[in-house]
């Protein structure tokens, strides 16, 4: 079989995309990947539109069937190939866009999926809110990015839950909040304190060295993205921890600029200080050993966002055996719950397609509840410092959960039965198979 891909972001645009609308089907495009080079011959194309049906009509003519995988929102998906043609998206709202806004069609999915037939999302949250849009029977299943195996082996049943200070080393900006006098203008002044790290003025060639210890709680974001709500999570550690120095809370920043976000987090900072606890706030690259690191210096993984596709971030950790504060809502229904998470209230409240430009209130979020998330944080930390056994026994939870959900090979085995139903490429095996016997008559026929 010859499976072709697409993402708008590549490896060579990647770093000046981070944080940009759909940046993160790369991330899944790249986890992807692997299994479906076990299924047939990968091809990425880099403008369907020219070079899908090229490749397919040259694949069919060789006898071999063809699919391409655009990964990729359905409005930006091509819906007038020849070529079976399947969008791999990201959901989090309760209904899909089914209006038409700019003359555009495909604005409303519905359009979409009637044209293509079919469609793999990340959750069984999506794949309901897409069937009451369409028909119960549509084409749809759920299939999130295979990371289960890459990061479980990572998980140490034996580590203890607090651990020697861990350092790693980042090429970029780090802040570290907990050592710094937040200044009115919000603006960061810096004590002679030998933890202190560099601020955005000081940023350099050189990677910088930041030591992590304490209860650590870990988040993964893009600080322009407003539905990963990010000030509620830390005005509530921050409120939490008011007197506590051990927690420490460590914001990884996915995007490419975050000179503006940065004034936000720290004027977000500035309003709930003073404070004995640790924020650290990282921007720039880490090494897949530095991030590591990281990974094995976190307590806890933190998502206080109003909704989910599948979060790559909070799968990663919780496949690494760290137990996780989070809603268990959307996406994270299917593997978050009390027995890996300390699980935050929610509730729906009105909200748009942030696709749309006219921000017209046509779905729903999540909105969640603070108190819980704030309770959130002090049990955790009183498990962390009190009860290794109930920490070990909800780490082990969390690998088992994400293995049910991510594994490789339960997502190889349900995409492989989903490619085998699906109407184009049955359709087109039955052709090739039809043109077997007339190729073998006509080759007895020339004997």
């Amino acid at each position: 079989m010859i499976i072709i891909v697409y993402s708008e972001t590549t490896a060579s645009n990647i770093e000046s995309s981070l944080g940009r609308p759909e940046y993160s089907y790369y991330f899944v495009l790249k986890e992807f990947r692997p299994l479906l080079e076990q299924l047939g011959i990968v091809v990425a194309v880099a403008d369907p539109a020219r070079e899908v049906d090229v490749i397919y009509r040259n694949a069919i003519a060789h006898g071999q069937p063809c699919v391409f995988l655009s990964f990729s929102p359905p409005h930006k998906t091509e819906v007038k190939l020849t070529c079976p043609t399947i969008p791999i998206f990201a959901w989090e709202f309760n209904s899909i866009p089914n209006e038409i806004w700019f003359d555009e069609p495909r604005n409303d999915w519905r359009t979409v999926f009637e044209k293509v037939g079919s469609a793999i999302t990340h959750s069984n949250f999506t794949v309901n809110t897409v069937l009451q849009a369409m028909t119960p029977d549509f084409p749809i299943v759920s299939l999130p990015a295979p990371v289960w195996d890459r990061f479980a082996a990572r998980y140490d049943s034996s580590a203890k839950v607090l651990q020697k200070p861990v350092e790693i080393e980042v090429s970029g900006t780090v802040l570290d909040c907990g050592v710094m006098d937040l200044a009115s203008d919000g603006s960061c002044q810096h004590e002679a304190n030998p933890r202190i790290l560099r601020s955005r003025e000081q940023a350099g060639p050189d990677p910088v060295r930041v030591s992590i210890d304490g209860v650590v709680y870990m988040s993964v974001f893009n600080p322009y993205d407003g539905r990963k709500n990010w000030a509620d999570m830390m005005s509530a550690f921050c409120w939490a921890f008011r007197e506590v120095e051990d927690a420490t809370l460590v914001l990884k920043l996915t995007h490419s600029d975050v000179q503006g976000a940065l004034d936000v987090l720290l004027e977000t900072l500035r309003r709930v200080s003073p404070f004995k606890c640790r924020v650290i706030i990282i921007h720039g690259y880490l090494s897949d050993t530095e991030y590591e690191k990281l990974v094995s210096a976190t307590s806890y993984v933190v998502n206080t966002s109003h909704g989910e596709g599948q979060c790559l971030p909070l799968m990663e950790f919780m496949s690494s055996g760290k137990p996780a504060i989070a809603p268990c809502n959307t996406a994270m229904t299917d593997y978050i719950d009390e027995n890996n998470a300390f699980v935050i209230d929610s509730d729906l409240e009105p909200s748009h397609w942030p696709d749309d430009p006219r921000r017209a209130y046509r779905t729903l979020r999540y909105r969640i509840d603070w108190g819980t998330l704030l309770n959130a944080y002090q049990e955790s930390y009183r498990v962390a410092k009190e009860d290794p056994a109930r920490y070990a026994r909800m780490a082990q939870h969390a690998v088992r959960c994400l293995q049910q959900y991510c594994s490789r090979d339960l997502v190889q085995d349900r995409l492989v039965a989903f490619l085998a139903d699906h109407p184009g490429l049955k359709r087109d095996r039955m052709a090739l198979a039809a043109k077997v016997p007339q190729r073998d008559a006509q080759l007895v026929h020339a004997g």
